[in-house]
């Protein structure tokens, strides 16, 4: 499978690229506020949500994968964590509704390349990765496996 960037992802790369130094963060604290509250069916029952271990603020990931095998992210971060949750809600945004395959060939080390490594410490973009991590993973268990047509 090769990498590419989903086109959503792709987008918010290039709206970071397109601003400087501060600029660049106060984006990232724009996704922070912007991160959708969990649906009733995940609030409710928070064992189904998965802990990203990587981030020091407590982030919980969980992904459905539907007959069409299109992606949903679902996330919740704290608020007076806002660079995390900002990193979360990137995440939600640019790869819910992509399919399996668009979330699998999602480059590991896609949070390094948003232009934010000056500018916040490598323990954040590192917990973006875990998240970024675990999101696959939970795709590739989910994903619904389709025999081959004789």
């Amino acid at each position: 499978m090769t990498e590419s960037v989903p086109p959503v992802l792709s987008d918010i790369r290039e709206g970071f690229h397109e601003l400087s130094g501060n600029d660049r963060l106060t984006f990232l604290l724009e996704f922070a506020n912007e991160l959708p509250d969990l649906p009733a069916r995940y609030a409710d029952h928070p064992e189904l949500l998965e802990r990203v271990e990587e981030c020091q603020s407590p982030v919980f990931i969980f992904v459905e994968v539907d007959a069409d095998a299109r992606v949903q992210v679902f996330a919740t971060a704290p608020r007076e964590a806002p660079t995390t949750r900002g990193f979360a809600s990137i995440l939600v945004q640019g790869l819910s509704s992509c399919s399996v395959e668009e979330v699998l060939s999602t480059p590991d080390d896609f949070p390094s390349t948003l232009g934010l490594t000056e500018l916040i410490s490598p323990l954040r973009v590192r917990g973006m990765s875990g998240m970024l991590a675990r999101i696959k993973r939970q795709v590739r268990e989910r994903a619904l496996v389709v025999p081959p047509s004789e």
